[in-house]
């Protein structure tokens, strides 16, 4: 009952967003020679990833390409940490086309690759009609110099390292003077593949791109293409909310409140190594005139909502943000009421939560261990050293970590886990007024932890809800396998995150490795990582009492002299010991 009332709200407050008109003039978009530039680059340049020589010229033949048609460039030269490259001197460079209002629409297209492959479309494509786009509004060639000025400002953004976790548009959105009157931006990314037309609308915060900016694509791409734009699914939406990521140059922007998106053609599955794709024409001249028009539309039209805001998109609909929390809210309501209530009962019957919860503190302890380790391991180059940005998967640091580093971790945990486990062996049966305490202090902790879920991204708590809810049943159930299917279902919610990155990236096993590596550069918070291990440390506490290997803490009295460290290295050097003996008896024999 707690639910449906806001599900109802959320039904009922559906938006429809309307697009801006399109532009009066039909587009000009020149597809055959936006390809022959693109195809141009591609060959004179075929490595242009940052660092590279090829990276200048391409830089060069940029800015030489708008002076044909009087058009100059600014330069934005910055350093960045690229992962398997170290500090690479980048740059951006930006062409400006001054109109009467300072508020700024701007393009951009990054123009670098992998250097595994020539990018034709990956990114050369996106280039060219960033290029072709500019020529519109450049001086008409003759005595009298004429130029078709536009509304507001235009700004073509020409950017680098892209393919290395979208670093030029993360700088522009950082320092650019625009970045303050940008009342759009629009990215081109590989425009001309063989895939039907797709907007990317996730951010790096749980935010979406103004819903105007994004019907009013959609609509342009439905009027040259005859379809609709490609667009993650609702669940993928809402679990980019959840867990912001995206390998987009828009997910910068939209952090910091600018309205962006991304049109392309590529899927999200990152494209194979050595994988060239041929230009589609056809494809990139019916995306290059529904940028045309979208930018025709954005100068003509009322300014659209300033700043970004949080929905899940549905095509001609969306789902307001603050209805989804509202709703998460909620469901989350019956758990802190059952478990408040689970807690009272512990209080009248005099059940003490002591033990419990110092045993929940070992497993903390343990956990918070792991963190440190992982910490101490991020700053020895267990990771890659990049900036906090998205990483890319086709780099091979990405995915592999050092052998030596990632054994030195593992048998610094394995050392902490057997030293933290002494005082929780079960020595005897638990009492059932001692596993009623164990359930009660892991499901207040587990619902203390919601809170901060709540406080920091509500978003999130599709991660967590599956676990509320399975658990909450565990006190219940007296079978075993009843109590392991519920324990296991709890574990739905991470899981579904893995399994999301995994199909999405193509990253298949290594995708746990990838996000632990998103924490590691910094591009999660550690204090989702501090929640995360919070979550894995209730979950050891429930799995024990689920499969019956659950013991409270002892008392002190029932603690041995010797403490936990100096338990487990007695315990391995009498076993060292043993095996000695073992020796030479077989020895004497």
């Amino acid at each position: 009952m707690l639910v449906a009332l806001p599900l109802l709200l959320a039904a009922f407050t559906v938006g429809r967003p309307q697009p801006l008109p399109p532009p009066t003039l039909p587009a000009a978009f020149d597809a055959q020679s936006t390809a022959e530039l693109a195809r141009e680059l591609a060959r004179d340049f075929p490595d242009r990833s940052p660092g590279s020589a090829g990276s200048l010229g391409a830089a060069q033949w940029f800015a030489d390409q708008l002076r044909l048609y009087g058009l100059g460039t600014e330069s934005d030269r910055f350093t960045a940490r690229v992962p398997g490259r170290g500090r690479v001197a980048l740059q951006n460079l930006v062409a400006v086309i001054p109109g009467p209002s300072s508020r700024a629409i701007v393009f951009m297209a990054h123009r670098d690759n992998t250097g595994e492959d020539q990018g034709t479309n990956d990114n050369a494509s996106g280039t060219a009609a960033l290029i072709e786009l500019a020529r519109a509004f450049a001086p008409v060639a003759g005595p009298s110099g004429s130029q078709a000025t536009p509304a507001h400002t235009l700004v073509f953004v020409s950017t680098d390292g892209g393919a290395y976790g979208a670093l030029g548009a993360s700088r522009f959105a950082a320092t650019s003077r625009y970045r303050n009157d940008a009342v759009a931006v629009v990215s081109l990314d590989a425009i001309a593949g063989n895939g039907f037309p797709r907007l990317v609308l996730a951010g790096d915060e749980p935010r979406s791109p103004a819903p105007v900016l994004v019907r009013t694509a959609a609509t342009r791409i439905l009027e040259e293409s005859g379809d609709e734009p490609r667009r993650p699914g609702a669940l993928a939406q809402l679990l980019d909310l959840g867990f912001p990521f995206t390998l987009g140059e828009q997910g910068s922007l939209i952090a910091r409140g600018i309205p962006g998106i991304t049109l392309t053609t590529g899927d999200e599955r990152p494209a194979a190594p050595f994988a060239e794709e041929p230009l589609n024409v056809e494809r990139l001249g019916e995306v290059g005139r529904a940028a045309q028009n979208l930018l025709g539309s954005l100068d003509a039209g009322i300014e659209i909502a300033q700043g970004t805001t949080s929905y899940v998109y549905l095509g001609r609909r969306l789902v307001r943000g603050w209805a989804l929390e509202l709703a998460l809210f909620a469901a989350l309501l019956p758990f802190l009421i059952a478990t408040v209530d689970l807690f009272a009962r512990c209080r009248r019957r005099r059940i003490p939560l002591g033990s419990a919860a110092r045993s929940l503190r070992s497993r903390l302890g343990f956990w918070a261990y792991a963190g440190v380790l992982l910490l101490v391991g991020a700053r020895l180059g267990l990771f890659p050293d990049a900036e906090p940005r998205p990483l890319p998967t086709h780099v091979a640091g990405a995915l592999n970590p050092p052998a030596a580093g990632l054994a030195a971790v593992a048998v610094l945990l394995l050392g902490g886990w057997l030293v933290g486990r002494q005082r929780l062996l079960p020595q005897r049966p638990a009492a059932a007024e001692e596993a009623l305490a164990g359930y009660t202090t892991a499901l207040l902790a587990l619902a203390l932890l919601t809170l901060i879920v709540v406080a920091t991204n509500p978003f999130a708590l599709v991660f967590v809800l599956p676990s509320l809810y399975s658990w909450l049943w565990l006190p219940q159930t007296r079978t075993a396998p009843a109590r392991v299917a519920l324990l296991a279902g709890g574990l739905l919610g991470p899981a579904l995150l893995v399994v999301s990155f995994a199909r999405r990236y193509s990253l298949d096993f290594d995708a746990p490795w990838y996000l632990l590596s998103l924490v590691g550069v910094g591009y999660v918070p550690w204090l989702a990582l501090a929640v995360g291990l919070a979550w894995l440390a209730i979950a050891a506490q429930l799995s024990a009492l689920a499969v019956g290997r659950y013991a409270p803490y002892p008392d002190v009295r029932a603690r041995t002299p010797r403490g936990p460290l100096r338990r487990t290295l007695a315990t391995a050097l009498h076993a060292r010991s043993r095996a000695a003996d073992k020796k030479n008896v077989a020895e004497a024999r």
